[in-house]
């Protein structure tokens, strides 16, 4: 996408469009898409229909700043960039993009242990990249993956922990996706009909780089995209349980984030096991469907935690007023997935760091119009139930 027509993306939802015409049908579903039918996708954004702010007037707010201090450092806004699997297939060298538009904007980004591309060459490019992580079923394995999640160089490790069983994506299976991918003349008329995608994204991949792998699920390689292997090769995770999270928590020495959390006994148990901080999440839906919107457990959360970790949320974030009421419930950081890898998508790099600028700015404003000049300003006098 050239920059003028980067220029013609107003807010996030206009990559979304963009990216519905970009990539290839099954692509675009499993982005979009979620388990069974949607229920949890939906409330994640109908929850902030369910608040309104309480702006105060004539107060001086030219000295606003979106700055936010996390995990003892400083990020210049109060949002990152939340881990999205096989972005590569989505962007060329997506995780590399989403991280390098991360530094670039003072933001952290989450790397994806979904991801096509080698840890080590994301955090080459961004040391501050986080590292996101689905737990391997055996002990042995388990520890080899947070030794080289370690020997990388990352100092933030964020444990995803709601995937016991796999979901019901019959959506993206609707949508022709499927893991493995699986090639036909069905697929091949998707990349004969997205031509931009194809030459830019799968060929450029494929001749630079070969057939992508899922590279981070364990401490050595895993299969190909393309592989029977594949579904085998993530292994049985529903007997994993907090004594997993409390041997992890001995070997990790840096930030450790638990992802996953919805119930508040839940992130109290997280806090207990040495957590370093919570990330209020439904999966963005595609887990258990009909689960509630993080944005409706938060306060509870909050409650229950008195403070004792950060909480940190994701799931249906489009604009700067959802981050305001958010921060404004008491969420301490948030975090955006899709249309960050829509903008990988359409724009690279460059769309990135527009949808990030977008985000950015849209919450600036609304901070002078909210009568707020810092983030930790904000509380629960700044909005109303509707």
């Amino acid at each position: 996408m050239s920059v003028r027509n980067l220029a013609n993306m107003l807010c996030l939802d206009d990559f979304e469009e963009a990216a519905r015409r970009h990539l290839p049908k099954p692509l675009f579903g499993y982005i979009a898409g979620a388990s069974e039918t949607n229920a949890s996708l939906r409330h994640n954004r109908e929850a902030f229909d369910a608040y309104a702010f309480v702006p105060r007037v004539l107060r001086d707010v030219s000295s606003r700043s979106t700055g936010t201090e996390l995990f003892g450092e400083t990020f210049e806004a109060p949002f990152g960039i939340a881990p999205m699997g096989i972005s590569a297939l989505m962007a060329y060298r997506g995780d590399i993009v989403l991280a390098e538009a991360a530094k670039q904007a003072g933001i952290p980004m989450i790397m994806s242990g979904s991801s096509l591309i080698r840890m080590e060459d994301v955090a080459a490019v961004a040391p501050r990249t986080w590292f996101q992580a689905y737990l391997p079923g055996e002990p042995d394995r388990i520890d080899a993956l947070i030794d080289r999640v370690a020997a990388a160089g990352f100092r933030t490790l964020v444990l995803t922990v709601d995937t016991a069983a796999l979901a019901n994506r019959e959506n993206n299976i609707r949508a022709g996706f499927s893991t493995p991918l699986r090639p036909g003349l069905s697929l091949a008329w998707q990349g004969i009909s997205h031509p931009r995608w194809t030459v830019g994204t799968f060929l450029r991949t494929i001749a630079r780089h070969g057939i992508p792998h899922f590279e981070n699920s364990y401490a050595t390689r895993g299969a190909p995209i393309i592989s029977s292997n594949v579904m085998r090769d993530f292994g049985r995770k529903d007997h994993l349980s907090w004594v997993h999270l409390e041997r992890i928590r001995q070997r990790w020495q840096g930030n450790l984030i638990v992802k996953g959390i919805m119930h508040p006994d839940d992130a109290a148990m997280a806090a207990d096991a040495g957590a370093n901080g919570v990330i209020i999440s439904n999966h963005g839906g595609r887990q258990l469907d009909g689960t509630a919107a993080p944005l409706h457990v938060l306060q509870q959360v909050r409650e229950r935690l008195q403070g004792r970790v950060p909480i940190l949320i994701d799931g249906g974030f489009r604009r700067g007023s959802d981050v305001l009421k958010a921060l404004a419930l008491g969420a301490d950081f948030v975090f955006v997935g899709r249309p960050f890898l829509y903008a990988a998508a359409v724009g690279g790099l460059a769309g990135v760091v527009r949808a990030v600028e977008l985000l950015k700015s849209e919450l600036h404003r609304n901070m002078a119009l909210l009568g707020e000049t810092e983030i930790e300003s904000l509380g629960t006098t700044h909005i109303t139930r509707k």
